[in-house]
């Protein structure tokens, strides 16, 4: 990196924090001194927060009879201009909330800010979207009605909410009305558990909802410093990345989404296989695979860090791990099946998402621009173009999931790599790719060791993928000057992590402010003036 747009020379890093003991020199012993948390950083994220959290009454996915907005002072927010004003504390919430993760970010790559701090940022951002309404999506109605289908005796992997009447059902978004639940019989457990603990008030429910799955980050928090120690990364990087970040604070808690939970029983899973609880760690990791099947693309490379540590020939030792990791993952899936009370039509419901047909998705996206090509000599239907190119989409992932398992025959943090490499292959090349299922690799990969420039993609993709969705879980993604100021932003947000003002404003303002004091015109000025 040239030294014009050096991190550690950058001046508005000047908030420091007490570092590790793997970010400090030796002290002889000595305790790190601790020093002040970036506070002023800290508050203008929370100030974000809370702004998403005002904005969500009006903007967010709010309920269709709202006892609590329907009527009153807080309704003027649901309707007419009172509505667009919400929308904008949302974006301008959600504004302060990024600029607060760039500048914390830029503290953790120079070294000024640790773990602690960071953690006291997650705590602080988080807090208000605890009890706001969903934001940026509405999957959280559909969670709640698929429980209560298999509360009431209904097969969730059969029917879809609308076989219901009340109020949750009515809150499903009208795409998954009548469509069966594409989650694993755990999760199932899970949502029947919220149900019947919060009753049939849907606002407890999706507060109680969040909490639960809130305890997925709570794991994954818990696990990193061990995914670091033993692949090589930093722990405040690792979790500026996927505890602080935007996409955990607005999509997977303001929302909130499953996946949330998965990622945590799949972090956890994966540090027990690298210290040798082999049993443990194959059965948390198929946990996770009982809340979402995709976290099940892990478990061929997890099964090599087992056989890395027996003797023999590489395939017979694989074997020897293979066997007994099978039988685990059938005790813990058929034990999570029967405690749900549910069967395995979800098997037959994981194609459901590939009704959304966006661009997100590689493999979509390329047969939505061929159909677009095509349409220019006349009309035809989208769906072969979309189709064929989701076939070829997946042929590709096989292949690619083949090849790096085969990488990963060592076992050890390689195939840990593998594995988060699989998982961001799996969201990138899948029929469908909703901005949450990003998170998915990363849960993993932030673990490893990153450079400043990598972490400068994470941050703008982190900004277009929230933003490719308005507020109230409506795609944004075909309102082309939305999407336009979306670009830019997350442009904008990608540079300022390795550049300090990026569009030069400090020496713009910093002229200007000299002219003002002194009296004096610029040159270019007294020009201007004869």
């Amino acid at each position: 990196m040239p030294p014009s747009v050096s991190i550690e020379s950058a001046p508005d890093w000047s908030e420091r924090t007490n570092n590790t003991a793997a970010d400090l020199p030796n002290l002889g012993g000595r305790r790190p001194p601790r020093r002040p948390l970036p506070l002023r950083t800290i508050a203008l994220g929370a100030i974000g927060s809370v702004l998403l959290l005002i904005g969500s009454f009006g903007a967010g996915g709010t309920l269709v009879h709202d006892p609590v907005l329907g009527s009153g002072p807080l309704s003027v927010l649901r309707y007419g201009h009172g509505r667009d004003v919400a929308v904008t504390v949302v974006y301008v919430g959600f504004a302060l909330l990024v600029w607060a993760w760039v500048r914390l970010g830029r503290g953790v790559i120079a070294h000024l800010v640790t773990s602690r701090g960071v953690l006291w940022a997650t705590a602080a951002w988080l807090g208000p979207m605890l009890v706001a309404p969903p934001l940026f999506t509405r999957d959280v109605y559909s969670y709640l009605g698929q429980g209560l289908l298999a509360l009431n005796g209904l097969d969730p992997y059969g029917v879809g909410p609308s076989a219901l009447t009340g109020p949750i059902p009515e809150n499903v978004h009208p795409t998954w009305q009548t469509t069966p639940a594409p989650y694993g019989p755990l999760f199932m457990g899970v949502a029947k558990g919220v149900i019947l603990l919060a009753g049939h008030d849907i606002i407890a429910s999706v507060i109680v909802m969040r909490l639960v799955l809130l305890g997925g980050l709570v794991m994954l928090i818990c696990a990193l410093p061990g995914l670091v120690r033993h692949l090589g990364g930093r722990l405040p990087v690792a979790l500026w990345l996927v505890a602080a970040s935007p996409m955990t604070v607005v999509h997977l808690v303001g929302g909130p989404h499953n996946d949330m939970l998965m990622i945590g029983l799949l972090s956890v899973g994966t540090l027990l296989m690298l210290e040798g609880k082999n049993v443990a760690g194959i059965g948390l990791v198929s946990a996770a695979m009982a809340i979402k099947a995709t976290a099940g693309l892990a478990l061929p490379f997890l099964v090599w860090i087992w056989a890395s540590r027996l003797e023999g020939p590489l395939w017979r030792r694989f074997l020897r791990a293979a066997f007994p990791a099978v039988g685990v993952f059938v005790v813990v899936f058929g034990a999570c099946t029967a405690l749900a009370k549910v069967g395995f039509g979800w098997l037959s419901a994981l194609s459901a998402p590939g009704m959304i047909v966006n661009y997100l998705s590689a493999p979509t996206a390329v047969g939505q621009a061929l159909h677009s090509l095509v349409s220019l000599f006349g009309e035809t239907n989208i769906w072969p173009f979309v189709g064929a190119t989701r076939t070829l989409g997946s042929v590709l992932l096989v292949a690619i999931l083949a090849w790096n398992w085969w990488q990963a025959r060592d076992g050890g943090p390689e195939a840990v790599r593998r594995a988060a490499i699989a998982l961001c292959c799996g969201a990138l090349l899948s029929p469908v790719l909703l901005p949450w299922y990003t998170t998915w690799g990363l849960a993993l990969g932030s673990a490893f060791l990153w450079t400043p420039r990598a972490l400068s993609y994470v941050v703008g993709a982190s900004i277009a993928l929230v933003l490719a969705y308005y507020p109230d879980g409506e795609q944004a993604m075909y309102n082309w000057p939305f999407v336009a100021v979306g670009i830019g932003a997350a442009l904008l947000g990608a540079l300022s992590l390795v550049r300090f003002d990026p569009l030069g404003l400090s020496c713009t303002f910093g002229k200007l402010s000299r002219t003002v004091a002194t009296g004096h015109l610029p040159q270019e000025a007294h020009g201007s003036q004869r």
